[in-house]
């Protein structure tokens, strides 16, 4: 079952990075993530109290709280950069980094977690950089490009962040409740991202947001909710190196929708990598 967790994790993951590539279009990447993160602090709790594991927070112990806590702090820097990263870079230029954290986090689940790390898990490894590697190389600079060549910076730390998250969020959700565990991350996340915004003196702009972004960015908040609660859920009952593989294959929506939808198209060098990626993340599933 925990496997269904994790595909139904990468659809909504896949679809998130378009509707927020949209809702970012005319609005601040930090405000936008402070407001998508209230409407996912509502729906993780609305589904806390739709289990009924509400009761058993009183439950929760002190190191399951400290990881929990770290792994929020961890998405939220994972969030204000990627979210960043795709305001000033083409979707199918960031997403690919941000997906290429599957590696960091197979090495981290071998050194913290003690999972195997194979001969087959290496070479899907290897696979998935080289992918990533053809994907980012530049064709030409365009004039864009060179105007918001920091995106880069940004995807290569959301990758980072999104690493330390998995493990994080996989020591902190194995003493608590999956659904329990996604609301109280959450929390942390929503103070670190307005925290961001007042500091960097954005909160003004909230009132500026037309009603496209704010449709688009509500939406974002809603299937990245969806997302969460399947990928810790999945997270809870499976394996790291297996699960995390699976939820980076939104790397397939993600593309198809950006050409759907953004007219962002890949070269031939970038599909080549993109069935390089997707080649090995089968692999890590073997």
């Amino acid at each position: 079952m925990w496997l269904l967790f994790a595909f139904g994790s990468a659809l909504f993951a896949g679809i998130t990075a378009i509707l927020a590539k949209i809702g970012i279009k005319n609005t601040d990447s930090n405000v936008a993530t402070a407001i998508r993160t209230v409407i996912i602090l509502i729906f993780s709790w609305l589904m806390v109290f739709v289990v009924g594991s509400f009761d058993t927070i009183t439950a929760v112990n002190t190191k399951t709280l400290i990881f929990l806590v770290l792994s929020g702090m961890a998405t939220g820097g994972s969030w204000l950069c990627y979210f960043k990263a795709l305001q000033l870079g083409d979707v199918n230029k960031v997403t690919p980094i941000d997906k290429s954290s599957t590696v960091l986090t197979m090495i981290l689940a071998f050194i913290i977690l003690g999972e195997a790390l194979t001969v087959i898990k290496v070479l899907g490894m290897v696979a998935i950089g080289v992918g990533t590697y053809l994907m980012i190389t530049k064709k030409e600079v365009a004039k864009k490009e060179v105007k918001a060549k920091g995106w880069m910076f940004y995807a290569v730390l959301s990758a980072v962040f999104a690493s330390l998250t998995s493990i994080l969020g996989k020591i902190g959700i194995e003493g608590v409740e999956s659904n329990l565990g996604t609301a109280i991350r959450t929390i942390v996340v929503l103070l670190m991202a307005w925290i961001v915004v007042f500091a960097t003196k954005k909160q003004g702009e909230v009132k500026h947001i037309d009603k496209k972004s704010w449709l688009f960015i509500c939406l974002s908040g809603i299937t990245t909710g969806l997302s969460w609660l399947c990928y810790y859920k999945a997270l809870q009952d499976g394996e790291a190196s297996i699960v995390v593989p699976i939820d980076k294959l939104s790397i397939l929506v993600t593309i198809i929708f950006s050409y759907l939808f953004l007219q962002e198209k890949l070269t031939k060098k970038s599909f080549i990598g993109l069935i390089v990626i997707v080649a090995g993340t089968i692999t890590l599933l073997i």
